[in-house]
């Protein structure tokens, strides 16, 4: 296949950016610790709550990807879908600004609306990367975009910093600040994903003219049920998908927790908690950068299983670790563990899909995403408030780490893109 133009590949590359500051910000760094110490008053169940509010999104996005990316194939329109679910994302991240203590549900329902419109666009973007390179290319092409997405994550964290650093001394709270750093998260991602919306491209044709919605959703279902019924012969991606869906929820619960266990556990202040999101994702953005250029050596299979190890030791480490230094440390090691292995996974999966199903099949990634991002976090929340220990929540996260990497034993790469690249779609 003939590659994009650079500046296509740039455009793909800078949603990453746009994006990272919604994850790094109001998911693992600032917003989430806000939302459990002030805006459910750090009860016993805050954690659990916050959990539940994520999980909540995960499974809207579980039941609707699959279909979603079915009538984005078919009607050629992950251009448009990816345009509308972006924008209601950044919209709903704004509105976090207005909640404030005891307003649990309001804020609860805007993340919710915020992470699901964030969790499709994350699944429609990923969609086009089997469009813009080569095969050989595909881990190294998926490598820029995580490492320049967490560079994009590092720019919106120091623009909260430098803000909360300004409002304390202009004598406000920190409560009174942190809300206002989702205004800098939502007017960041509208600038920066501009060059997505204006210069990548839509290469599909529509199958059929001036279909209507409602039939685009009969075809989608259609098409997710044949999908399923061809499960046998796509046996590598399928085993690839329930591998992701393990070692996922393990990563969801360091993505979703781990400003609070810094705070909770560590107490660490708000602006150091920022400082070692700092880090970590200057570690992830190596990560992802140095692992596309594994993969493509060596496959995604064994990347995947390297990074794999690497959570495993970081999981053990961070539920014995004593000091605020030590934890700087074991966030180093999880920065090149979440960039490198959310790389290869998504690369991996570009690789086993068909060219006539991408969206389809990066929405039964996003599903198998989404299923360990409601089974990871719901029991790490679970853990806590049962035992009420952060430290034995987090130990328990090696479980789905270990499963990722026995469910990826079976996998035969080489046979998973020779199924991909005969496959035929008579649709």
């Amino acid at each position: 296949m003939q590659r994009a133009p650079n500046r296509e590949l740039f455009a793909w590359c800078t949603f990453d950016f746009a994006n990272s500051g919604y994850t790094t910000v109001v998911i693992t760094a600032v917003f989430n610790v806000y939302f459990v110490t002030v805006v459910a008053e750090n009860r016993p169940s805050a954690t659990l709550v916050w959990t539940l509010a994520l999980s909540a999104s995960y499974l809207l996005v579980l039941l609707t990807a699959p279909v979603l990316g079915a009538i984005a194939d078919f009607s050629a329109a992950k251009k448009h879908f990816l345009v509308w679910t972006t924008s209601l994302c950044i919209v709903a991240t704004a509105m976090l600004a207005m909640v404030g203590p005891g307003q649990i549900w309001l804020g609860a329902l805007l993340i919710i609306i915020s992470n699901t419109f964030y969790a499709a666009g994350e699944n429609l973007i990923a969609a086009f990367l089997p469009e813009l390179v080569p095969p050989k290319d595909i881990g190294k092409l998926s490598g820029y975009g995580w490492a320049w997405g967490y560079i994009g994550g590092l720019v919106a964290l120091a623009l909260c910093l430098v803000y909360l650093q300004w409002a304390v001394g202009s004598g406000m709270t920190e409560t009174e600040a942190v809300p206002h750093t989702t205004l800098i998260v939502a007017a960041l991602f509208g600038l920066a994903v501009l060059p997505t919306f204006l210069w990548l491209k839509e290469r599909r044709q529509r199958s059929e003219a001036n279909e209507n919605m409602w039939r685009y959703v009969r075809i989608g279902f259609t098409r997710v049920r044949e999908t399923l019924d061809e499960a046998r012969e796509f046996t590598d991606l399928f085993r690839l998908l329930w591998c992701v869906t393990a070692y996922s929820a393990g990563i969801t619960v360091v993505t979703t927790v781990a400003g609070v266990y810094a705070q909770q556990v560590l107490r660490m202040s708000q602006v150091e908690t920022i400082w070692l999101l700092v880090v970590v994702n200057v570690s992830a953005a190596i990560g992802a950068f140095g692992f596309g250029f594994v993969q493509d050596r060596f496959g995604s299979k064994r990347t995947i299983a390297m990074t794999l190890l690497l959570w495993t030791f970081t999981a053990l480490a961070a539920s014995v670790i004593q000091t605020k230094f030590q934890l700087f440390l074991v966030g180093n090691v999880v920065g090149i563990a979440i960039g490198s292995s959310q790389s290869a996974g998504r690369a991996m999966v570009a690789l086993l899909s068909p060219a006539s199903k991408t969206a389809e099949f990066f929405g039964l990634w996003g599903m198998a995403v989404k299923a360990a991002s409601i089974v990871g976090p719901v029991t790490y929340g679970l853990i806590n408030y049962l035992s009420g220990s952060h430290r034995l929540a987090v130990l328990a996260t090696t479980v789905f780490f270990v499963a990722g990497l026995i469910l990826l034993a079976p996998i035969d790469e080489q046979r998973g893109r020779r199924v991909a690249e005969s496959y035929s779609d008579s649709g």
